[in-house]
């Protein structure tokens, strides 16, 4: 696989509408949507923007579900209170609503809400990695992959290559040379993840930013892998 094999994509009017409106980042919902014109696996979701509307958007989506607090001024949202997990059903959709909304006007009084995002939980899994991509001004965009979640800051087990030459050998070399590579093979019981399936993800994102030249920093993390699937938990665009 190449990244001219890949079909180019037409994504919405996002980025542009995030430069008009002077924002250097973008939201969540739409970092996640670029992802899903991309071919790139995201959870389910959508945005509420009343407690009647949450409702109904998470019997859509099923149970358990996440919801987070959608603002161009939030942007670590657990920092505010403005996340809650494992939610099982309607009662519990409508306190996290009430309870969110409250944390984050009670810490910043003057933040912008656009409303609530409504997301599928994705199964637990021990297999969490990083997908991303940086800006060098001397060479252009840098793909970034390694062990992710809670980890990426402490291990800092992550490859890189060029995003200009990239080509599927230098994907599969990438994912062997960082140090967890054995929990992807299968360790204790676990079966290998769908290496494939992989290449093609990090071989998607980086045509995201080929094709996105204003992109300045990419990260999908947590991107937790089962067998033959994977969910991008989280996702953050920076202009």
């Amino acid at each position: 696989m190449k990244l001219e094999d890949i079909v180019e994509f037409e994504t919405p009017n996002i980025i542009e509408k995030a430069k008009k409106e002077g924002r250097k980042s973008l939201l969540e919902y739409e970092a996640k949507t670029i992802c899903k014109e991309y071919g790139l696996p995201t959870t389910n979701f959508k945005i509420a923007k009343s407690e009647k509307e949450a409702k109904r958007i998470a019997n859509e989506i099923g149970y358990p579900i996440v919801m987070k607090i959608v603002s161009p001024d939030i942007l670590h949202k657990t920092d505010y209170g403005g996340v809650v997990l494992g939610i099982e059903n309607e009662e519990q959709v409508e306190n996290a609503y009430k309870r969110i909304i409250k944390n984050v006007k009670d810490k910043v009084p003057d933040a912008r809400l656009e409303g609530v995002l409504i997301e599928e939980m994705a199964p637990k899994t021990a297999r969490e990695v990083i997908i991303g991509g940086i800006e060098d001004k001397n060479f252009g965009h840098v793909i970034v992959f390694g062990l992710g979640g809670i980890w990426v800051e402490v291990l800092k087990d992550v490859s890189y290559r060029l995003v200009s030459i990239l080509e599927e050998q230098d994907v599969r070399d990438m994912i062997k040379e960082i140090k967890g590579y054995k929990i992807l093979t299968g360790i204790r019981g676990m079966k290998p993840v769908n290496e494939d399936m992989l290449i093609e993800m990090i071989m998607r994102t980086a045509k995201l930013l080929e094709n996105h030249p204003e992109i300045k920093e990419l990260d999908l993390n947590p991107v937790v892998l089962y067998e033959n699937n994977a969910k991008i938990l989280d996702a953050r665009i920076i202009l």
